[in-house]
């Protein structure tokens, strides 16, 4: 059933599209037997299927449709790191997949969604009590929409992924299959939860790790968590990004990824950006206001950032409280997400606290430097930049490894929807078979090809000059 078209479906949005408290006041027999009849309107069958509809925009026009307002010279860059693989164009490519992510069938259910959820945007972080957890960790395109379209492009991007590595088709559908019956499994145990023991709940990564069967990645695992912990800002990362100018640290320019802006040399602070971080600053709680005021800006750079944000205003700035004692703040800009087209413009008049509001919703713990801002014509989050955050390096994964790595985003995806959303409900629906699993994992592996279709009608047009591209060169 299509989102544009069906009646039926049309009645079940206006039941369901976000859960009431009302709703949630019901009964959990009631609130499952909701799911259950959404199945009706949208049988879990029919989100197998993938196919282009023929009014879909040309690939290539869609990747610079979602480069309008950004730093031009920086797209190059982009560019070149989309082309590199299908993996490198996917997550790039997060407003092309929302756009056709529209033409496929929904229930109607609104959670809070990531919007952008693929395997490389989950990752471990430290929670303000220095505890760290799994989750994601990449909010830029948050907005309310269709729980379906993370699942999807969550299941997808684990084809993709595994494709690249040369894993094979078939441990390829296994990865994404997996994923989904982890997040179907994980929605209802969290459906049994009370509802403060579900907002309390996270994916600690020490139990994680301990769950992990192979001893040799385990081991590997644990030593990494070990030394992210280790990791203090003043000794590890401050002497990488920064040099010291006479008595004064300054940002180091390590082109193309961190420079000044033009007119602005080492030391030197755009007003424009004071005036932004005085924004910013308004919206944190009293507290932390007065512990970011024991600190004193010394410098700021822009920053390239990731793939998908590439082109965006990001910056880094460093603060610093007194000799060896700095704290980086990362900002980046906050454009209006890929969703709303499809799904309808954000509740809040600045992006910065659209996204800074998702964190909060979809994040057991979220850094306490959180908040937004704006400035000339660009709206802005805030948060710490590199406190104890783990990334891992999907290109190494292999089958084990992939399968393990589909679990912890499954689950971790599924508690995300449930702190916003209605996991009973959504337990309802999906059920205890594996019906759900099947299919999207199905429509995973369809959409993986029209994304090595999109990557490739990229890589052509860069051979013959119509797209520009940077290379760098890989590390």
């Amino acid at each position: 059933m299509n989102k544009k078209s069906s009646g039926s479906e049309a009645k079940s949005t206006q039941i369901t599209a976000m859960f009431s408290p009302e709703h949630h006041r019901m009964s959990r027999i009631d609130r499952r037997a909701v799911g259950k009849k959404l199945r009706d309107a949208c049988p879990r069958s029919a989100h197998a299927d993938w196919k282009a509809p023929s009014s879909r925009p040309d690939a290539v026009a869609m990747v610079l449709a979602a480069e309008k307002g950004r730093l031009p010279d920086l797209l190059p860059l982009r560019h070149g790191r989309m082309a590199r693989s299908p993996f490198t164009f996917f997550r790039g490519a997060a407003l092309t997949m929302a756009t056709d992510l529209a033409t496929t069938p929904v229930t109607g259910v609104h959670v809070q969604c990531c919007g952008d959820a693929h395997l490389s945007n989950f990752g471990g972080f430290a929670t303000p009590e220095r505890r760290v957890i799994f989750a994601i960790n990449d909010l830029d395109e948050t907005l309310p929409a269709p729980w379906e379209w993370d699942v999807k492009r969550l299941a997808a991007s684990f084809v993709v992924a595994s494709r690249d590595n040369g894993l094979g088709e078939t441990l390829a559908r296994d990865a994404a299959q997996t994923c989904l019956r982890t997040y179907r499994e994980s929605m209802a145990e969290f459906g049994q939860m009370k509802t403060m023991e579900l907002w309390y709940y996270s994916l600690e990564a020490d139990d994680l790790v301990a769950e992990i069967r192979d001893p040799v990645f385990r081991r590997r695992a644990l030593n990494r968590l070990q030394k992210e912990r280790a990791r203090s800002i003043a000794e590890d990362i401050f002497p990488k990004l920064v040099e010291q100018k006479g008595t004064m640290p300054l940002i180091k320019d390590q082109l193309p990824t961190i420079f000044h802006a033009k007119d602005y040399p080492p030391g030197e602070v755009q007003q424009a950006v004071l005036e932004t971080f005085s924004g910013y600053r308004d919206t944190l709680p009293p507290a932390i206001q007065s512990l970011l005021d024991r600190y004193e800006i010394r410098d700021a750079a822009l920053k390239v950032v990731g793939i998908g944000s590439v082109g965006t205003a990001c910056w880094v700035i460093l603060l610093m409280a007194g000799e060896g004692d700095p704290l980086f703040l990362q900002v980046k800009e906050a454009r209006p997400s890929v969703l709303e087209p499809v799904a309808g413009p954000s509740p809040f008049p600045n992006h910065g606290q659209r996204v800074v509001n998702g964190y909060r919703l979809m994040q057991p713990a979220s850094d306490m430097f959180l908040g937004w801002s704006q400035g000339p014509r660009r709206h802005y989050f805030f948060r710490q930049l590199r406190d104890i955050k783990i990334s891992v390096r999907v290109e190494t994964f292999s089958a084990a490894e992939m399968n393990l790595y589909a679990t912890w985003c499954g689950r971790a995806l599924a508690l995300a929807h449930a702190r916003s959303g209605c996991a009973v409900t959504l337990s309802g629906y999906l059920g205890k078979g594996d019906a759900f699993d099947r299919a999207v994992a199905k429509f995973a592996a369809a959409y993986a090809d029209q994304n090595e279709k999109d990557h490739a009608a990229l890589v052509r047009a860069v051979r013959e000059g119509v797209v520009e591209a940077a290379f760098e060169q890989e590390q």
